[in-house]
């Protein structure tokens, strides 16, 4: 079940002629000193035709490949053959490489196909282009070793090839030997020959008609005019990649990377009916899945379909976004950053999403995200022009001043994924950096909900920065230029960004329905149910090893109100005896109700209180978060929240469940969730995620509701 691996080059351009070329090729034999490997090599077969024209020539060659010792001791060889013929063509002005392994032959197959031609718009340059194929059939039980040799071999040869033919220019520039003249017919058959065959260049397998020649039309005309039957794949030079174009527009790629991109793309224009993306675009799906071919070429036939179903290609040239987006989606371009990406900045703190959402419906929302996907696609386009080197991504500036629990409004985070999840997969690897500014305490949770959206390649590029910690060293002066840093963050530069604000209820759509069903779906995919009785609290363990951890989390009190504690406590609480819960188990199915903190424990003593007791009305969506000063064991609790008259009664905990069974109203439900994210997500701004709340100071619960952007946990009514 070997993989046959493939290598197909993009085209080498020589500014030299065709022969000279030749005459440094010559010069690799019988032996080079620029590639150690190739030990030697013998001349088996000749031919040569009478006028000279035809030159072919066939040797064994002898290489000492670089593997382990080991391996050639089992394979029980110190070298390995190969026969290589060159067919030289002095008329056509063509030289023809194959080379196969004589070595092994059973049990590895290598093909390789060089050729050397005239450039078709230019006679006095030369085109290389190479392919190959490797099929390991079997290897002594190392077939995957082999692969991996041959493969690191190949590719450094690959590199090697250019070097030599330029060394050996050189060689021969200083011996004075600049020109080597071409090829013309002997004596005898000269006189004919020129009347018939003006001195031409001549492209393989393309025939060109000599009045085409007397009229002057250039080549390129030519070649797409009279593409010859006889060879489908020479065509225009348009339809290959030269090396300079892939290192100016496209980066540095391996050998590798290259003949990924040149296979996907001619794969492409074979099969694909329809626009072909560019060059660059087709890189990021293959950068997007580590070069892997199959799994690049799925993805990207996904993306095409889905363009073409939503007509992206006409996006910016058709739709025209509703007014209410332009006037209140505070997000813009706004030049470029240090690297020369452009820049997208996004005041998120300021973005009323819920009352877009509202206004709009997901849909215009998404639309409006692609619209500025494809401007960013754009706008690298014209970068790479500009900046004289490849820019394929964009850097995304998050401002989260003014970030609150109307952002956690779940419909709207639930669209928030959908876009996230709808640009990953169509827009693979265009977030260069992600820069997320002035992040406040809620932030945790919003990032709890959206990371695991998030592909890892792209997470490595986010750069967190609470409070105003991105004035300071490792800040944003070292991405982005002081002559354009925004005004609203303190910088000089005018942003043109509007300034959000809140959507007036008057264009919200009526949406009720709607709306109750996506919390519906939402809160049945992540969200635990629990019951809370009275005597009874719910509690939820949480083990922290990593001192500087945030715990996040998130939960509607469905009925009843409750009082939400956090504690903190060095030893392990134990697991929660059954039969306590036994009394109640049959009558509440999936009400899960358990107790950890045991009855001999004293607070202070053996737990801790860490923030303050909250108290949650029925109805009420709490969000929060707290940054852990110890490793431990950390407890939730949700507690029945009784009225102070009722405090006299002292029943012990199962008769009060008992007497809970009977009076529905002793019954509380909370739907929650919670989650650990490790301070390395953060990348070293959790301490001022900490400074900048006074989460800690032990605020009583009347403040708690009052000074809510500083408790740690909030309330959305």
């Amino acid at each position: 079940a070997a993989m046959v691996q493939k290598y197909q080059s993009p085209v080498r351009v020589y500014k030299h002629p065709f022969e000279l070329i030749m005459a440094a090729y010559e010069r690799r034999f019988p032996t080079c000193p620029l590639i150690p490997m190739f030990v030697a090599s013998d001349t088996v077969n000749e031919y040569k035709s009478e006028d000279e024209a035809i030159h072919v020539i066939e040797r064994r060659c002898k290489l000492d490949i670089d593997a382990p010792r080991l391996l050639k001791k089992i394979a029980g060889v110190d070298y390995v053959y190969f026969v290589q013929k060159n067919s030289l063509n002095r008329r056509e002005r063509t030289l023809h490489i194959e080379a196969y392994n004589e070595t092994f032959s059973n049990r590895v197959i290598i093909n390789e196909h060089c050729c050397y031609t005239v450039h078709p718009d230019n006679e006095d340059w030369t085109c290389f282009e190479q392919s190959a194929s490797l099929d390991i059939k079997s290897f002594f039980g190392f077939e995957s070793t082999v692969e991996k040799i041959a493969m690191k071999q190949y590719t450094s040869n690959i590199k090697k090839g250019k070097e030599i033919i330029e060394y050996y220019l050189k060689q021969l520039e200083e011996e004075g030997i600049t020109f080597v003249p071409r090829w013309t017919p002997p004596v005898a058959c000269k006189l004919e020959s020129s009347t018939s065959h003006p001195r031409r260049p001549v492209s393989p397998a393309i025939n060109i008609p000599d009045s085409a020649t007397k009229e002057g039309l250039n080549n390129k005309e030519i070649l797409n005019t009279s593409s010859s039957p006889s060879e489908p794949t020479a065509g225009t030079p348009d339809d290959k990649l030269d090396a300079d174009y892939i290192k100016r527009y496209l980066g540095d790629l391996t050998p590798m990377q290259e003949s990924c991109l040149i296979r996907l793309r001619q794969w492409l224009q074979e099969t694909h009916k329809g626009k072909i993306p560019k060059d660059e675009h087709i890189l990021r799906f293959l950068r997007a899945r580590d070069f892997n071919i199959d799994k690049a070429r799925e993805i990207l036939c996904q993306s095409l379909t889905w363009r073409k179903q939503h007509q992206v290609d006409y996006i910016l040239d058709t739709w025209n976004p509703p007014q209410v987006l332009q006037d209140y989606y505070a997000g813009g371009w706004h030049h470029h950053d240090k690297d020369g990406r452009p820049l997208y900045v996004l005041r998120l703190g300021q973005m009323d999403t819920k009352g877009l959402v509202r206004a709009l419906g997901e849909e215009a929302l998404l639309r409006y995200v692609l619209s500025i996907n494809e401007e960013g696609l754009r706008r690298c386009e014209e970068n790479t022009k500009v900046f004289g080197r490849p820019i394929s991504s964009w850097t995304c500036l998050v401002d989260l001043e003014g970030l609150n629990m109307r952002h956690l409004w779940r419909p709207g985070v639930k669209a928030l994924l959908r876009i996230i999840e709808v640009v990953e997969a169509n827009y693979p690897e265009t977030l260069g950096r992600l820069l997320i500014l002035r992040a406040p305490r809620v932030f945790p949770v919003l990032w709890t909900l959206v990371s695991p959206f998030i592909d890892d390649n792209t997470r490595k590029k986010f750069l967190i920065y609470a409070g105003n910690d991105y004035q300071g060293p490792g800040g944003l002066l070292d991405y982005i230029d002081k002559e354009i840093i925004p005004d609203f963050l303190g910088g000089e530069c005018m942003c043109e960004v509007p300034e959000g604000g809140l959507v007036p209820k008057s264009l919200y759509r009526t949406a009720e329905e709607l709306e109750n069903e996506d919390i519906k779906l939402w809160t049945e995919t992540i969200y635990q149910s629990a019951s809370v009785f009275k005597g009874a609290p719910h509690e939820v363990l949480i083990q922290i090893v990593d001192a500087s951890s945030v715990i996040t989390w998130d939960f509607d009190v469905c009925k009843g109100d409750i009082v939400f504690n956090i504690f903190h406590s060095k030893r392990a609480p134990q697991p929660p005896k059954k039969d306590s819960l036994g009394a109640h188990s049959i009558t509440s199915p999936g009400g899960n109700n358990v107790q950890l903190i045991d009855k001999v424990w004293q607070l202070g003593r053996d737990y801790s209180m860490v923030e303050s007791p909250l108290i949650c009305k029925e109805g009420e969506s709490v969000q929060g978060s707290h940054v852990t000063r110890w490793p431990g064991f950390y407890i939730l609790q949700w507690k029945f929240h009784s009225m102070p008259a009722c405090a006299a009664t002292n029943l012990p905990r199962v008769d009060d469940v008992l007497a809970s069974l009977q009076v529905s109203s002793h019954k509380c439900k909370v739907m929650y969730y919670t989650e650990v994210i490790g301070s390395e997500d953060f990348r070293g701004s959790m301490t001022s995620l900490e400074s900048s709340h006074s989460g800690f100071s032990q605020l009583s619960a009347a403040t708690t509701s009052s000074s809510q952007s500083h408790s740690s946990s909030m309330i959305s009514r």
